[in-house]
Order: C-alpha cells, then sequence, then structure tokens
C-alpha cells in the first residue's frame, strides 16, 4: 500500500485509510464483533495504516470495537477519534455540541481507555461549536499535544475561516469533509485554502454513502436505522435522477477495467498528494476493492473527460437534512 502524508505535518499514512462508523453506527444496526475484529485485522494485515472512529459512532461502541481490534497492532497504525458533541445520560443519545476545554479534555481521557492506548493519534472536532470560540478548542487541543495524550489537532466540516483561526493557535494537521465525485464544493474555497496553510484532506463518504459502488437503486430498501433513509439526496426519485451519475462511473470503470468504485476513489487520489479518502465497509470483498483504487492510473486526459462528462449532470437533493446541514461549513 503506498503511503501519503498528511499536509505539511510527519503524519504519514496509507493513502487509503479506513472509516469504521459503519460497523457500529448509522447504516442499521451494529454488525457482528467478531466480523468487525477480523475485518479490521484484514485490513491491517492488508496495509492500511489509518483508522477513523468517534466517540459519537454508537455512542462510545465503535470506539471500543476498533481499541480492542487493534490493540496488538497499536504501534503500527494511525488512530483518529473525534470529540465535540454532548449525550444524555439516560438516553444515550446525541444531545447537542459541546466543544468547551474542560468537555475536550474529558473525552480525551475517555476515548483512550477505550482506544486502550496511551495517545490520540488524530483528534478532530467533530463539529464546528458555535458557543465555543475556535481559539479556545486550539488551545486545548494544544495543551493536550504538550501533555502528550494527543499527537495532531484535527477539524471535520469547518469553514475556511474557522480553519484559520484554529491553525494560527494549533496546527491544524487534517481536514475531514465529504468531498467525492458527486459532491466538490470543497474545491471552491476549501482545497485552496488546505494547500496554502500545509493541511491534509481526508474525505468521507468518498463513494457518496455507498451511491457510487452502482449498487443502489431507486428500488433499494434501506434498514429502518439506516441514516440514508433521511437524507434528501437518497430519496427513491432522486435516486432514480442521479442514477445518470453512476451510469458515468460505471462506464470509465469498464473502459479502465476497474469498478465503479475504484474509479470514484482513485479520482479523488488524483486530486492532490495529500487527500486521504477513508472509504467505510463492512465486507472483505469491498475492502480488497477499495485498496485496488490506489493502482487505478487515471491520466490528465480522463480526469479532463470525467470530470467534464460528471459537470453536465446536474445532482438532485441535498447531501443533509436541513438541521445537519446548519452544522457544516461554520
Amino acid at each position: 500500500m503506498q503511503k501519503r502524508k498528511l499536509g505539511k505535518s510527519n503524519l504519514e499514512v496509507s493513502a487509503i485509510g479506513l472509516g469504521c462508523m459503519g460497523m457500529s453506527f448509522s447504516y442499521g444496526p451494529p454488525k457482528d464483533k467478531k466480523e468487525m475484529t477480523d475485518l479490521l485485522h484484514a485490513a491491517v494485515d492488508r496495509g492500511i495504516t489509518f483508522f477513523d472512529t468517534a466517540e459519537a459512532y454508537g455512542p462510545f461502541k465503535n470506539e471500543e470495537l476498533v481499541g480492542e481490534a487493534l490493540a496488538p497492532f497499536r504501534k503500527q497504525v494511525v488512530i483518529a477519534t473525534k470529540f465535540g458533541f454532548k449525550f444524555d445520560p439516560n438516553t444515550g443519545k446525541q444531545a447537542g455540541l459541546d466543544s468547551r476545554p474542560e468537555h475536550i479534555n474529558e473525552v480525551a481521557e475517555a476515548s483512550l481507555k477505550r482506544l486502550k492506548t496511551d495517545v490520540i493519534d488524530l483528534f478532530y472536532q467533530h463539529r464546528v461549536d458555535p458557543n465555543v470560540p475556535i481559539e479556545d478548542v486550539a488551545g486545548a487541543v494544544k495543551k493536550l499535544i504538550q501533555e502528550g495524550k494527543v499527537k495532531h489537532f484535527g477539524l471535520s466540516e469547518a469553514g475556511v475561516k474557522t480553519i484559520r483561526r484554529a491553525h494560527a493557535v494549533q496546527p491544524v494537521t487534517a481536514l475531514q469533509s465529504e468531498y467525492s465525485l458527486w459532491w466538490r464544493e470543497p474545491e471552491a474555497e476549501v482545497l485552496p485554502t488546505l494547500e496554502e496553510l500545509g493541511i491534509g484532506f481526508v474525505p468521507f463518504s468518498p463513494l457518496g454513502r455507498g451511491f457510487l459502488t452502482g449498487k443502489i437503486s431507486e428500488d433499494t430498501k434501506f434498514d429502518k436505522g439506516d441514516f440514508r433513509n433521511i437524507v434528501p439526496r437518497f430519496t427513491p426519485e432522486n435516486r432514480k435522477a442521479n442514477q445518470a451519475f453512476v451510469d458515468l462511473v460505471g462506464r470509465f470503470a469498464q473502459q479502465k477495467k476497474a469498478t465503479p468504485a475504484q474509479i470514484a476513489l482513485a479520482w479523488l487520489l488524483a486530486q492532490r498528494p495529500w487527500i486521504v479518502p477513508i472509504p467505510g465497509t463492512t465486507k472483505l470483498a469491498r475492502l480488497d476493492e477499495n485498496i485496488g483504487a490506489a493502482n487505478v492510473e487515471l491520466s490528465r486526459d480522463d480526469l479532463r473527460e470525467l470530470e467534464t462528462a460528471a459537470s453536465k449532470i446536474a445532482v438532485q437533493g441535498a447531501r443533509y437534512p436541513e438541521e445537519l446541514q446548519k452544522m457544516v461549513g461554520r
């Protein structure tokens, strides 16, 4: 597996990481613990060194799974986790944002225990908290770095002004946000800012929450606990309208003797050398397929052709329901 550095930091990771959220959260009921442990071990065996989790995934279950599964390989892997939500002690459900410095410290201590480690490699603010100045957040993480509990500071779905303000207090190693062939908003302002500041970019949902794989149609029925049920882009009529996009990626995949997922990931890898996508999966065959994307070569002509064709297709439906959309780009 090729390696990449996240921006100007010295954080080197596999060119493709593994998003672990779906193993415990968001896409239906949690998966079998032994199966997911085996999958995480298989990922390490295949050269993946970058694993993404968060206290909010479960909550807490995903960190416990990842911590236990990766404990034997702790020295050779990079684990990223996140802070920034609060949880109702009675229901365990998310209950708004909380990035107060004292809360960040509490989360760090709890995450270290669940991850069975003495240091968090990359600690992201999960969503920008409008009630806490970002300078205070960056300062709290800076202190954790000085104490040796955290190595690197990250932001998720932050706007460019916030990124600059945070970076001035504690250098930001990585920004994690949605980016894929069918969600290209970061190209306008975010990518140039990251390039200028030397910050790495970690795209989540690089396969459009599974849609770009070509395995989802307008007739697909999601589990009742699946997050996509509330995403406007995934209504049956929008899926039907957006099929043109999948067909385009599929045509390219045939030309390149690759799969649609591999084309979507190879396109991301070709955008910048400091981009590291983190596709999630719960299946070994998909893991192997995603890893194979690192070997798909897209020439400048391929990229131009793909982007020209893609720009003619208007993607239908918002990527988040309204209340979640309010939490991004702050």
